[in-house]
C-alpha cells in the first residue's frame, strides 16, 4: 500500500525558484538558493518550520550550494563555480561551461569523496547537449554526460558505488556504477520514468529509496531503489515542487523547495503558498549527504580575487 503524506507551508519568505536544500549537520543550519534571484539562503529548522537568518547574492542565477568543513559555501552561479567565505566575501572559482554557448549551470551535489558534480540546461531550444560534469580541482573538470536535455537531481547510494541522476525533460532517472576514490563511472541505464509531471531535485533516504520531486506535480513521490515501485507520496500545496531534502538533527524532516515565478494567474490564485519551503513528516530518517572537501578538491583560480 501506498503510504500517503502532506506538507505545510515552512517558511515566510516566498521565492521565485527555491530549489537545492542542504542540511549542514555540523552548524545545524539549513541551505537553499533561489535560482532566478541569483542568491543563497541560510536559516535555522525548529520541528517543521524554517527561519530565516541569512542570505547572500552570488550571481545573475545559481543552482546548487554545499557546505565545506570550515563553513564556507560552494555554489553553482550562471557559468562557473563561486566560494562564499565564512565572512560572506564571494570569490570567484572555476569556470565549468564553455564560453559562446547558452546553457547555465543547474543542480549539483558532491560525491561521497567531496567533489563537486553539476550539470547544465539551456538556454535556447538546443536539445541533448547538457552536461554532467565531475570538478576533480580547479584545473580538471571531467564530463559524465554530454547528451542530456535538464540535467537535474543527483544523490549517491551510502557507499558511494551507485549514483543516481536525474534529466528533467526526457523525465529520466538514470542509475549507474560509480567508484568514489576516482571519480569515475560506468554506463547509464533507466532505473525510473516519469510520465505525469517532470523529475527535479530528489534525495535518499536511510533505507536506501528514492525521494523525488515532481515539478508540475505538486508532490514528491517516494520510489523503492530495488524495484523502482511507488512506495510514498507527499502533496504540496504547490504545482512546481523543485527539490527535496531531509533535514535536522536527526534527519526526519523532509524539506520541499517550491516556485513561483513560472505559474499561470490562476495556478498563483489557487495556489498562494508557492516559493516557500514547504515541510513534512514521512515516517523515515534521511541519509547523510557529504559536503564540499575543499583541501582534495579545490576550486578557486589562484588569481581570482575577492569580489
Amino acid at each position: 500500500m501506498t503510504a500517503h503524506h502532506v506538507a505545510v507551508p515552512a517558511s515566510e519568505t516566498v521565492h521565485q525558484l527555491a530549489e537545492g536544500p542542504f542540511w549542514d549537520a555540523a552548524r545545524h543550519r539549513l541551505l537553499w538558493v533561489d535560482v532566478d534571484a541569483g542568491r543563497v539562503h541560510q536559516g535555522s529548522l525548529t520541528g517543521g518550520t524554517v527561519h530565516e537568518t541569512g542570505a547572500v547574492e552570488v550571481d545573475r542565477t545559481v543552482g546548487a550550494v554545499v557546505p565545506d568543513a570550515q563553513g564556507r559555501l560552494l555554489v553553482a552561479g550562471t557559468r562557473a563555480l563561486h566560494v562564499v567565505e565564512t565572512d560572506g566575501r564571494v570569490r570567484p572559482a572555476v569556470h565549468v561551461l564553455p564560453d559562446g554557448v547558452r546553457s547555465r549551470l543547474n543542480d549539483g551535489a558532491c560525491d561521497p569523496a567531496g567533489r563537486f558534480v553539476v550539470g547544465s540546461m539551456a538556454l535556447d531550444d538546443r536539445t541533448g547537449q547538457e552536461r554532467l560534469v565531475v570538478v576533480h580541482d580547479a584545473t580538471d573538470l571531467r564530463p559524465l554526460d554530454e547528451d542530456l536535455t535538464l540535467s537535474n537531481g543527483l544523490a549517491w547510494t551510502a557507499d558511494g558505488r551507485r549514483l543516481y541522476s536525474t534529466d528533467t525533460t526526457s523525465g529520466t532517472i538514470y542509475v549507474r556504477d560509480y567508484d568514489p576514490a576516482t571519480g569515475t563511472a560506468g554506463p547509464r541505464s533507466v532505473q525510473l520514468q516519469v510520465t505525469d509531471g517532470s523529475p527535479d531535485g530528489m534525495c535518499l533516504d536511510a533505507n536506501g529509496d528514492l525521494w523525488v520531486a515532481v515539478w508540475g506535480a505538486g508532490e514528491v513521490r517516494c520510489h523503492a531503489a530495488a524495484d523502482g515501485s511507488l512506495l510514498a507520496t507527499v502533496s504540496v500545496d504547490a504545482p512546481h515542487t523543485s527539490s527535496v531534502a531531509f533535514a535536522g538533527p536527526d534527519l526526519d524532516v523532509l524539506v520541499v523547495t517550491t516556485g513561483s515565478s513560472q505559474l499561470t494567474p490562476e495556478q498563483a490564485a489557487a495556489h498562494p503558498d508557492s516559493g516557500r519551503l514547504f515541510t513534512a513528516d514521512v515516517g523515515v530518517q534521511g541519509a547523510e549527504v557529504p559536503g564540499w572537501d575543499a583541501v582534495s578538491h579545490p576550486v578557486l583560480v589562484p588569481a581570482g580575487p575577492p569580489v
